[in-house]
């Protein structure tokens, strides 16, 4: 067993323990299911050398199998009550471990580089599972808490991760990584299409991110033009990333359970280039955002309009530049009678090539 928190037993327990409930607000559902963290961690294709940024920790039940996959794992949590009890659950990884207590959303590269820092490789090997002990616990699936605030001392030995001795995580180059390559995570689902695209833009070292994600949310993450789901998100998240696998998971899976359908799915960071095979630079993305909100504007409406629409709401500069479209699509080789959901993402890049040309642009 990857993680002994996940039953709604063992997560009734811990909660219990520390006096805590669970808080809708913050879109707590917890994962109670140890099959679907085998599925998590296989399609991230975690190693002891990769570092994890995760968002949303919860109690520690993602997190544990992430320790135990993985080298080092920095997560990332808002709700004050849970320091507490993570510091509680994961103990024996606490060497290869960082929290960060904010809001995910306002988290800045050199607060996760002084995380990762602090974090350790360890060096002396944990004991090991008793023998005759079946791997999910003696007592057949759950295995349950003591009557102290924290773990039995043997439930820790058992779960604790073998030792990965003198393991040094690596960056491309052969340098000493210093950010998390990999992002996994159970996120709140309020936030989750948000912080993926924050995270890609801002942190340039992941190399993918394995999400828990509302199903909606991962219908719009890989969708192909010309579908309903495609739009405005689906365009900039590509100019990053690239759909890499996913799979289903019910609401019965989770401790409450949502309302809603969920799934993981995998994102990998790939290079986008322009139709001459040159790469984007920070102002053609931005560009290229910009033709993506144009574009969807007024989804119903042609691309012409919709442009209109966009335009007229971006002041002065903005009203100006209305009657640069025309043009703009004809340089482009698109018909203004098209609608945003037909565009290509290389046609998203050309319109931001040619939308920067023109001085009047107001980016």
């Amino acid at each position: 067993m990857l993680s002994p928190l996940a039953t709604p037993a063992a997560t009734r327990d811990v909660l219990e323990e520390h006096g805590l409930s669970t808080k809708h607000a913050l879109g707590q559902n917890f994962l109670v299911n140890d099959a679907i963290l085998q599925k998590i961690v296989e399609l991230a294709q975690l190693d002891a050398s990769d570092d994890v940024l995760e968002v949303g920790p919860g109690i520690g039940t993602l997190t544990i199998a992430l320790l135990k996959c993985a080298g080092r794992v920095v997560s990332v949590e808002r709700d004050a009550d849970l320091p507490a009890v993570l510091e509680d659950t994961l103990e024996p990884w606490a060497d290869r471990f960082a929290l960060i207590s904010k809001d995910a959303l306002e988290l800045t590269e050199e607060e996760v580089h002084l995380a990762l820092a602090k974090c350790a490789v360890s060096s002396e090997r944990a004991p090991r599972a008793q023998e005759g002990h079946e791997e999910h616990g003696e007592h057949g699936g759950h295995t349950p808490c003591s009557d102290s605030p924290r773990y039995a001392a043997e439930l820790r030995a058992e779960h604790a991760p073998h030792a990965r001795v003198g393991l040094e995580t690596h960056g491309a180059d052969g340098s000493p990584r210093t950010f998390p390559n990999k992002f996994v995570a159970n996120l709140p689902y309020a936030v989750a299409a948000t912080l993926v695209l924050d995270f890609f833009q801002k942190f340039s070292q992941l190399e993918s991110a394995t999400v828990m994600v509302q199903k909606e949310v991962a219908d719009r993450m890989c969708a192909e033009p010309g579908s309903k789901n495609y739009g405005a998100y689906t365009v900039k998240l590509r100019l990053y990333a690239e759909p890499a696998g996913r799979f289903l998971v019910s609401p019965n899976n989770f401790f409450p359970p949502p309302h809603v359908d969920s799934s993981v799915l995998r994102l990998d960071r790939r290079p986008v280039y322009d139709v001459d095979g040159a790469p984007l630079d920070d102002a053609l993305l931005k560009a290229t955002c910009a033709m993506a909100d144009a574009a969807f504007a007024s989804r119903r409406k042609t691309i012409s309009n919709s442009f209109k629409t966009y335009f007229a709401s971006r002041g002065n500069a903005g009203k100006a530049f209305i009657g640069c479209i025309p043009e703009l699509l004809d340089e482009c080789g698109i018909d203004a009678k098209r609608r945003g959901e037909t565009l290509s993402l290389d046609e998203f890049i050309a319109l931001g090539k040619a939308y920067l040309r023109r001085e009047s642009n107001p980016l």
